[in-house]
């Protein structure tokens, strides 16, 4: 596979983004904010080499051999760059995305990223924060002050320090205290009312001491307008400090002390029904004259329930439009506090160099929701002070390095170790009109029982001639059981859990080698290797007061065997809909516990050559690992109908009890296989950067929202075929696409499991400054990342959920194959009085992708283009300046991520012959959360 036959093929299919990559490719042969070519795009000057410290060294970006891209702070600044969302328009190889949760936004790399809002799940592209290990990406969404620069490390990380990564890192490194005196501040304004001010002060105390303080203010109106409860929703509301103390007594030592605090009171986060190509508004519902006639084969059940409940029937083609459906009394509000402190060391002692990072950091973050996203009260999270993710960590990371065989070995040994106490407390209940909802949702989507549907009435069939003719149909055994347990559905309302508590202590430590043999003048090989030692001990305590789930068992669980498909129907649906997501008082004051323990060998190996000064060729492997962990979600301890020994199982007692099934929590650690052949040239002015890379993914961890509960598989694949056991449909009694056969399909003999997700492709970066006062920037990623065309759900070969029969073969979720990104930045002089202007202009092209991790084709996003501007006037040595600005300028509209809107999948039909093989998600309605509309404003600076 070539690369010029790679991007033929796909510039074909998507023809407007070709032409859009080749105008950028052509006005734009540079890219200096992502890559080694950027030498000479550093600063003001615009020919000052950048230093980075990726291999633990401080080293000229063009002579790393390694897959880097370094974001200077002008460039930071030019982009509107205010956390590490807006490194996507200057990285093509990143996506940084948040959708449900600030907490736990999600960064990938060539395609590769933790998915999903579960705590328990660390992170593939770890963020670093002045050296200092941040436990979830999400966390780097915060405010970051002012920045020197940042640096996007892709591929496996962990022989120079910190925490290992499977995919990549981030690393922001701060601006240090001066010893001269400066201050600066910044005033913006914008639409949404947006309000942010900025400032940082700095200079000596003494002559060995100097102090730094940087701080920021935001406020901003939501982009979301919640009518119901007249307020708005993803607003801003936050400030960060942060002080900082540099020290240094002699040339030998410096010590630099960092504290921060970060708070945040914000309304997050709002989603919309993708528009009417998706849930469509078809069959009956479009009768105004026979508003209750039975479903046809063609009507969506759900919507109609939905509708006849109070759901505005044009909240359903809802797409891009922001005002969104939110039940009476619901809030998305929520609270953030994110602070620690950290002390690094650098001590030269002579023959070597000790550095020293310790840190430690508390964040908690709490969040409310309406999170069925509808005006019917379906399912809902109470206040944030009751429903929130709290980590404690403490970091230690010790490096000695040097040099030996007089300079023919650069060496460096460390060690790093991390203990992190994770508390998530939740409470997630059913709404107020969940109950009617269930029951006219089982009563509709059922052809035996759709004749009966009466959503005004008790049980939401027709009052005296329903029961009586459940009780005809069924007989009075089976149809009495059927009307027991529509009247406990009915009285399902403001049920749930009260305050479930899960308690996560890891700790990890691992010893580290990085070492550069200088074979020749030219001729350089580098090796690392890591050992890294995890533990995690869990423990989770429930509380639940619903009641109506155990009812509905005892009555129907023996109907599950019932030789009538109806029958078995309906049981299934009565116990699905009575105990969603594990709901279930069976579980109230049960503890359960766990613990694992794992051992990893991870490194580095590096050969480079460099023919000439300006030209680097290199090529590597390296071997990469994430930790395994606990799925931090109740309703993965099993299904609400199990199959134990292939008989159904309601109950966690029938299943052995909830501390029995701990295990269905666990989830193995993710390891990755990198292989990359790469050149960089760089002469001055011009630069540019090729790298081509392979990875292979064994137990890739996926966190996947079904519909109503949230699954984490370690995806493998299977050598052998499974004959598409892997694209099984549901294998429980009364769900959509019930396929009895199913049960032990898909599965795979362990010695035939090996990798299941592959990314491979190339980047290709290049930068140009001909002159001081103008900078082009350019860059292309083609990553081809797939899952393998036969797969199991883990490392012993065990089949694949059912949710996740889409996958095999297919790409990942947002994982464009194309993405390329371009800046242009011209500060011409003005006249001779020392002032210059400022023109600015970024953008960011992308192909298809699906947004789903589950691949569903009602989650595909069409390719798009963002574009970013900035235009000002400065005053002599920058000393003031006026800039407008708008960001997304031709205001696109996309989809961050689709979703399944939670516990509204509608019957597949009224007969068992529907079939549609375009959305095999049956009648299933899908949610998205948008990405952010256009923004603009003015900035006024000023320094002295």
């Amino acid at each position: 596979m070539t690369s010029s036959s790679l991007l033929a093929g796909h510039l074909l299919r998507t023809t407007a983004l070709g032409l859009s990559i080749a105008i950028a490719a052509a006005a734009a042969p540079a890219f200096a904010q992502d890559s080694a070519p950027q030498d000479a795009a550093s600063d003001d000057s615009g020919d000052a080499p950048i230093i980075v410290t990726a291999q633990g060294r401080s080293q000229l970006l063009s002579d790393v051999p390694v897959a880097i891209s370094a974001v200077s702070a002008e460039t930071l600044q030019n982009s509107g760059a205010n956390d590490i969302r807006q490194l996507n328009q200057v990285a093509p190889s990143l996506l940084v995305s948040s959708t449900g949760s600030e907490a736990n936004g999600s960064a990938r790399i060539r395609g590769i990223g933790t998915v999903g809002d579960n705590p328990g799940l660390e992170s593939s592209v770890p963020v670093f924060i002045d050296g200092v290990y941040r436990s979830r990406s999400g966390i780097g969404l915060n405010e970051l002050g002012e920045i020197e620069r940042v640096e996007v490390q892709r591929g496996p990380q962990g022989t120079l320090g910190g925490r290992n990564s499977s995919a990549g890192l981030i690393s922001i490194y701060s601006k240090k205290p001066s010893f001269e005196f400066g201050a600066t501040g910044e005033a913006t304004y914008g639409n949404y009312d947006y309000w942010r001010l900025g400032g940082s002060v700095t200079g000596p105390i003494t002559d060995t001491i100097a102090a730094r303080l940087d701080g920021v203010w935001v406020k901003r109106d939501g982009f979301y307008k919640d009518t119901t409860n007249d307020t708005d929703v993803n607003n801003r509301n936050r400030y960060f400090l942060r002080g900082q103390l540099l020290f240094e007594p002699t040339d030998a030592l410096s010590i630099r002390l960092i504290a921060d605090y970060t708070y945040r009171n914000e309304r997050c986060c709002a989603a919309t029904y993708i528009d009417n190509s998706v849930n469509p508004m078809i069959g009956n519902l479009n009768n105004p004259s026979a508003p209750n006639a039975p479903p046809t084969d063609t009507t969506n059940n759900i919507i109609r329930v939905l509708t006849d409940l109070g759901q505005p029937l044009g909240a359903f083609n809802q797409g891009y439009d922001r005002n969104i459906s939110v039940s009476p009394g619901r809030s998305f509000a929520g609270k953030t506090k994110d602070y620690g402190f950290s002390g690094q060391i650098d001590w030269d002692l002579g023959g070597a160099t000790l550095t020293s990072i310790t840190g430690y950091r508390e964040y908690r973050s709490g969040q409310a929701g309406d999170l069925d996203y509808g005006a019917v009260d379906i399912l809902y999270r109470a206040d944030s002070k009751d429903a929130y993710r709290q980590f404690h960590t403490f970091t230690q990371e010790l490096r000695l390095q040097g040099e030996a065989f007089d300079g023919k070995l650069d060496w460096l040994v460390g060690g790093f170790f991390a203990n992190e106490k994770l508390t998530v407390r939740d409470n997630l209940r059913f709404g107020e009109d969940y109950g009617r909802f269930a029951a006219c949702r089982l009563i509709s989507g059922a052809g035996a029982l759709s004749g009966l549907y009466s959503p005004n009435s008790p049980s939401c069939i027709f009052p005296g001639v329903g029961p009586a003719t459940i009780l005809g149909a069924l007989g009075p055994a089976i149809g009495g059981d059927v009307v027991a347990s529509l009247a406990a559905l009915d009285g399902i309302s403001d049920r749930g859990s009260i305050n479930d508590v899960y308690r996560q202590n890891g700790r990890n430590w691992a010893l580290f080698t990085h070492n550069i043999f200088h074979i020749t003048d030219k001729l350089d090989f580098t090796f690392g290797v890591r050992y890294t030692n995890d533990r995690k001990k869990f423990s989770a305590s429930f509380t639940n007061d619903n009641t109506a789930c155990q009812f509905v068992q005892s009555r129907m669980t023996d109907d599950l065997t019932n030789p009538s498909a109806t029958v078995r129907g309906v049981a299934g649906g009565l116990i699905g809909l009575a105990c969603q997501g594990n709901s279930t008082a069976e579980l109230d004051g049960v503890s359960i516990r766990d613990k694992r323990s794992e051992d990893e060998w991870t490194g580095t190996a590096i050969l480079s050559y460099k023919p000439v000064d300006d030209l680097m060729l290199y090529a590597s492997f390296s071997r990469g690992y994430k930790a395994g962990g606990f799925n931090l979600d109740r309703s993965a301890l099993k299904n609400p109908i199990q199959l134990v020994n292939g008989v159904p199982t309601t109950t966690f007692a029938a299943a052995g009890g909830a501390q029995a099934l701990v295990g269905n929590l666990q989830f193995d650690p993710e390891l990755v296989n990198n292989y990359e052949l790469g050149a960089k040239y760089s002469t001055g002015p011009f630069g540019v950067g090729l790298t081509f890379f392979r990875s292979d993914f064994k137990n890739f961890q996926l966190n996947t929202f079904n519909g109503s509960v949230f699954i984490v598989q370690t995806v493998n694949g299977c050598s052998a075929d499974l004959n598409g056991g892997d694209r099984d449909q549901s294998k429980f009694p009364g769900a959509p696409n019930f396929n009895a056969g199913a049960t032990g399909s898909g599965a795979c003999n362990p010695d035939d499991v090996s990798w299941g997700v592959r990314t491979e492709g190339f980047e290709l970066e290049a930068s140009l400054v001909p002159a001081r006062s103008f900078r082009m920037t350019a860059g292309l990623t083609y990553a081809n990342t797939k899952y393998r065309s036969n797969l199991v759900g883990n490392k012993s070969g065990a089949p694949l959920d059912q949710a996740l029969r889409l996958l095999p073969g297919n790409n990942l979720s947002n994982a464009p194959e194309l993405v390329a990104t371009g800046s242009v930045t011209w500060t011409p002089e003005i006249g001779s009085s020392g002032l210059t202007g400022l023109v600015y202009i970024d953008g960011r092209m992308t192909s298809d992708y699906n947004t789903g991790s589950d691949l569903f084709p009602q989650k595909a996003q069409d390719g798009y283009a963002l574009f970013n501007a900035r235009v000002g006037v400065r005053g002599p040595d920058e000393k003031w300046g006026i800039e407008l600005w708008a960001q997304n300028i031709f205001n696109k509209n996309y989809s961050q991520v689709a979703f399944n809107s939670p516990f509204q999948e509608g019957a597949t039909s009224t007969t068992a012959a529907f079939a549609d093989p375009q959305y095999p998600g049956g009648r299933q309605i899908f949610s998205q959360f948008l990405a952010e509309p256009r923004t603009y404003g003015v900035t006024l600076r000023g320094k002295f």
